[in-house]
């Protein structure tokens, strides 16, 4: 499309990956004008005006890319994280929107706790943001009015690893939570009862080595199960978070009418036993970090499509923290900022193709959960835009990371594939690993959902 109208923004010369009428992904050598923070046309636009033009020769073009699991850690715990300070990480990795989790302190699980949370994103976020209400049993009967408040993403669940009102470890609040609304339930399984069972064999040990042997397959072989026992039972759609294991994998795969999956870079990347020999307690997470023969199973499922979403589950701790000695140690490793550039370094070992990571990164994410005008570049859509070079050689290094743990498992790492720009809403946010706009972040709209 040719336009007239002088644009605020042309991009020139890229790759753009362009929807097509039954919603395939078509990658093709264009230009996109944009006016108003919205795509006005496709097509050649070389001597059209513009305000400013972006030179994307050699670049990809990508719809902006969703992380569907990070813990900001705001309120209670900023120490560790904020959400001023884990949006700009993620603007700075080339996520344009996250989904931010409840367990906070307090948990975010009633209408005055998630609005405070909605309120402390004006003027503070790099990129948009949707929140989850936390299920528990102290709010089952009142989720199905909880999940429609503006900005909820979903419903989040834990079946394991958690403590307080957020700990759902019973068939009973489970059951009663699945029945109450309509979106989807993400859920963190591993079985509360096999984890107190067993701690013995972490406080015994006294070494991350015995990390995934405590919270083995079968803690979250177990939990999963039960999820899609309910999932069924209460005709309800959920959402497995952090697959980690061939027997989920395998399990899951009979269950897409009822479950979507989720996978994380590094369950994808990192094993052990050398994980844990090379990083101590800064590769403890939860559910663990998993052998090779599991790491291979996870790569199969992705690629055989019982994999619908690769999300982060950036869960920062300080560095002080997670040095204290195991168990005592906290689970979780940043991750929103190096999610892109581990993936496009898989994408170069042709592990997977980029069309199918802006599948599990962006379309589906937006599908998923119903996200109003993401997923897809098109005219009319907004300008929300993840730009990359598939052929840039980089180093990722702890200094780049802007996360207030300021650590990543992957200091050191060279990697084949970078991101240049995030772009939102027409506004280049982030160029050349450099922030250039101001914070441009909004709470996410999401479409109504029948049921």
């Amino acid at each position: 499309m040719i336009t007239n109208k002088k644009l605020d923004l042309k991009i020139i010369n890229g790759n753009v990956l362009l929807t097509t009428a039954t919603g395939e992904l078509k990658e093709l050598k264009t230009d996109l004008g944009i006016t108003n923070g919205i795509i006005s046309s496709i097509g050649e636009l070389k001597t059209t005006e513009s305000e400013k033009t972006f030179e994307a020769s050699g670049l990809h073009i990508l719809p902006g890319l969703i992380d569907t699991q990070v813990h900001f850690r705001e309120p209670g715990l900023t120490h560790k994280e904020d959400l001023e300070s884990g949006t700009k990480a993620a603007v700075l990795g080339g996520i344009t929107a996250v989904f931010d989790m409840p367990n906070t302190n307090p948990s975010t699980t009633t209408r005055e706790l998630f609005n405070e949370k909605v309120n402390l994103i004006k003027n503070r976020a790099w990129c948009d943001v949707g929140f989850y209400i936390g299920g528990c049993a102290e709010n089952a009967n009142q989720l199905a009015e909880l999940e429609q408040m503006n900005g909820c993403c979903g419903v989040k669940i834990f079946m394991g690893s958690s403590t307080g009102s957020l700990l759902v470890d019973d068939d009973i609040k489970l059951d009663l939570i699945l029945k109450n609304g309509i979106k989807r339930i993400a859920a963190h399984c591993e079985d509360e009862a096999r984890i107190k069972e067993r701690k013995s064999i972490a406080i015994e040990g006294k070494s991350v080595r015995y990390h995934h042997i405590w919270r083995d397959e079968e803690t979250a072989l177990i939990a999963t199960q039960k999820l899609i026992h309910y999932a069924k039972k209460n005709k309800r759609p959920v959402h497995v978070l952090h697959v980690s294991t061939a027997q989920e994998m395998e399990f899951l795969a009979a269950y897409k009418n009822w479950a979507t999956v989720e996978v994380l870079p590094q369950h994808l990347t990192l094993s052990t036993p050398e994980c844990y020999e090379r990083l101590g307690n800064f590769a403890q997470q939860n559910p663990p970090l998993r052998n090779a023969g599991h790491v291979a199973a996870l790569w199969k499922a992705l690629s055989k499509g019982v994999v619908d979403i690769i999300g982060s589950d950036h869960a920062p701790h300080t560095i002080e923290e997670k040095k204290r000695e195991y168990p005592s140690s906290p689970s979780g490793m940043p991750g929103v900022q190096t999610l892109v550039p581990i993936m496009l370094n898989h994408i170069h070992e042709e592990k997977l193709t980029l069309k199918h990571f802006v599948q599990l990164t962006s379309v589906n994410p937006s599908k998923i959960f119903n996200i109003k005008g993401r997923g897809f570049i098109n005219i009319g859509a907004p300008a929300t835009l993840t730009v990359v070079d598939l052929k840039a050689e980089k180093r990722i290094e702890n200094s780049w990371i802007a996360s207030r743990s300021a650590w990543t498992p992957y200091d050191g790492m060279k990697v084949t594939g970078w991101v240049t720009s995030t772009i939102i809403r027409g506004q280049i946010i982030m160029q050349d690993d450099t922030l250039i706009k101001d914070k441009q972040g909004q709470l996410l709209e999401f479409e109504a959902r029948s049921s």
